[in-house]
């Protein structure tokens, strides 16, 4: 198709202000997809997404409308909202002309909202704003259009007003990105240049690349290259998603679609790298992406010492289908082998944890979540992913622990509630403003591990779920910190050591010992739990002994002969003390390290 009748664009806005049903109406209205075949969420592909009602991959479809009575195509990708998910949502913004930014007509512009609409302008994106869900009884589509036109700098009346469940408006606005966005404008007739954006594995046909022809075409069968990683192959088929995957004769420029590349290997395929062919290669690449930084580090151990092979197996091809996932081997003493992890944020560690367990049938233990830490000795600087990787006090200069900056936007009425909290997280305010007389934009300058665990959770709870989140990486300020060591007869156990600020060290020592004390089961002999800094015990707990009756076959007699067995006794439980060892079971590691039960008592 000629390109000037070819619009890519994608569905950008904050959590559960309707981009999947919205991408619905579209699949109905253009009748891409069947009355019969047609569900709710359709290009929410996984279960999880379905369960949790959030989209966690980017999907593209292609669509055809007629307007004017010119047949157009549209190529769509759905992206998620969720701030763990921004890189999916940078990655599509770059196989796009434009972008609806989508807002609730309940809820106004939230957090996500900002964060998106900037992506998608310093993108050269063109924006449609709209204002969805105007069929609710508490709507009020007037304020948030005012709100949405004065962030996007438009006049209010070109804020279109929608309803994507019941389907009013969506005609209009698709007639609005064919008019609104421009066509794709590469060289058709130059050396191929096509974008991966994305990627999935296929256990019989190998690598499938979701690209974006920039310049040129790709046939089905041709010899390609992948001009980053230098490999060399033959594709198998080139195909558009029409809703489902669709075989075509070539892509051309400004097409997006994929590619089955012909290659076995996940690591080969990367996302950001750009398509040519072996025959006529393009001068240079395309820009490529910039490489995610993960957020949250934790350790990944299959429960089965055995499933090490089949969990790294795993950990490459989820790579292929989320390129935020970073992970590097590991071993534990507590353990065994397993795998050190970064992701985007505790949603994202959630989803790729239960995605082992559902999709290659894994069982996944955790250990507890935190944030990469730098160690300045004179002039070396040393990153620690690992609280166990963390030296002994008195062997380094200080600690730089990661900040963020937050924004969140709230009800004017929860502005107290919303700055007390963030005042406890050890958090710095930079601005305010407001962006009506009822809503507000808070920015606080916070450490990462402080906001990690449930803040987010309090932030909902004392605003009742109207505020919102969202933080991009600022930087790593110096902190008091402290490696905190559980030790049990006075060996450490590494999975269980945590970095932690000063303040807080003495609560988490003592929630985690009499936590521990729980546990771990009873032996013949005294078990001791302490929690340290260094050398410095600061929480003791612990487990008595079993008792055993030897006075029971001892009837009448002498009462030597009862203190001499009694004797006895007490010098084989300090033998055993000296050398026994502790054996700590495969569930007490689960229910120590489970996410949803942190230690009470501990404000993190």
């Amino acid at each position: 198709m000629d390109q000037q009748r070819i619009r890519n664009f994608c569905i950008v806005a904050h959590i559960d202000h309707g981009k999947s049903t919205l991408a619905d109406r579209f699949l109905e209205l253009t009748h891409a997809v069947s009355e019969r075949q047609m569900r709710d969420q359709y290009l929410d592909r996984m279960d999880l997404e379905r369960e949790r009602g959030i989209t966690i991959k980017a999907q593209a479809v292609r669509l055809r409308h007629e307007t004017g009575g010119v047949e157009y195509e549209l190529n769509l990708i759905d992206t998620p909202g969720h701030v763990d998910f921004t890189y999916e949502v940078s990655r599509s913004l770059a196989a796009c002309e434009g972008a609806i930014l989508l807002v609730d007509a309940a809820q106004g512009i939230e957090a996500q909202t900002l964060a998106n609409y900037h992506l998608a302008k310093d993108a050269g994106l063109a924006i449609v704003p709209a204002v969805n869900k105007t069929d609710l009884p508490q709507a009020n589509p007037d304020e948030v259009a005012a709100e949405l036109a004065e962030l996007v700098e438009v006049d209010p009346a070109d804020v279109f007003r929608l309803s994507a469940k019941t389907g009013a408006g969506t005609a209009e606005l698709l007639d609005a990105v064919i008019s609104r966005v421009p066509p794709p404008s590469g060289d058709a007739g130059g050396p191929l240049r096509a974008l991966i954006f994305d990627s999935s594995y296929d256990t019989y046909r190998g690598v499938v690349a979701y690209v974006r022809v920039v310049d040129g075409e790709i046939p089905g069968r041709s010899r390609i290259l992948l001009m980053s990683s230098k490999v060399r192959s033959e594709s198998e088929e080139v195909g558009v998603f029409a809703a489902e995957a669709t075989p075509v004769p070539s892509l051309t420029a400004g097409d997006v679609g994929y590619l089955i590349i012909g290659v076995k290997d996940v690591s080969l395929a990367k996302v950001g790298d750009t398509v040519t062919l072996i025959d006529r290669p393009a001068a240079r690449p395309l820009p490529g992406y910039r490489e995610p930084k993960p957020m949250v580090w934790s350790g990944l151990f299959p429960a089965e010492g055995t499933d090490y092979p089949l969990l790294r197996d795993a950990l490459d091809k989820l790579k292929l289908s989320d390129a935020a996932l970073v992970y590097e081997p590991e071993s534990s003493r507590a353990l065994g082998f397993g795998f050190r992890c970064g992701f985007l944020g505790l949603l994202h560690m959630d989803i790729v944890k239960e995605r082992l367990e559902r999709e290659f049938g894994l069982e996944v233990i955790a250990t507890a979540p935190n944030v990469e830490f730098r160690v300045i000795r004179g002039t070396e600087v040393i990153s620690v992913h690992n609280p166990s990787e963390m030296p002994q006090p008195g062997t380094y200069d200080y600690v730089e622990e990661p900040y963020v900056v937050a924004t969140v936007v709230t009800p004017s009425s929860y502005l107290g509630a919303v700055m007390e909290l963030c005042q406890q997280r050890r958090g710095s305010l930079q601005d305010l403003r407001y962006l009506s007389p009822e809503r507000a934009e808070i920015h606080y300058l916070l450490p990462l591990a402080e906001i990690i665990f449930d803040f987010f959770d309090q932030l909902k709870s004392r605003t009742r779920g109207y505020a919102s989140l969202d933080y991009e990486h600022w930087g790593y300020e110096r902190s008091d910190l402290v490696r905190v060591d559980v030790l049990l007869q006075s060996e450490p156990v590494d999975a269980f050591s945590s970095v932690v600020h000063r303040e807080k060290a003495y609560a988490y020592g003592r929630a985690m010992t009499a936590r521990l004390r729980e546990l771990i089961p009873r032996q013949l002999f005294e078990v001791a739990i302490q929690a340290a800094i260094g050398n410095k015990i600061i929480a003791r707990e612990t487990v008595r002994a079993k008792r055993k009756d030897v006075l029971a076959k001892c009837y009448g007699g002498d009462i030597t002969r009862k203190r001499k067995l009694l004797e006895k006794q007490k010098e084989g439980k300090r033998r055993m003390r000296r050398v026994g060892r502790v054996d700590v079971p495969q569930e007490a590691f689960i229910a120590a390290l489970r996410l949803d039960r942190e230690p009470e008592g501990v404000k993190k």
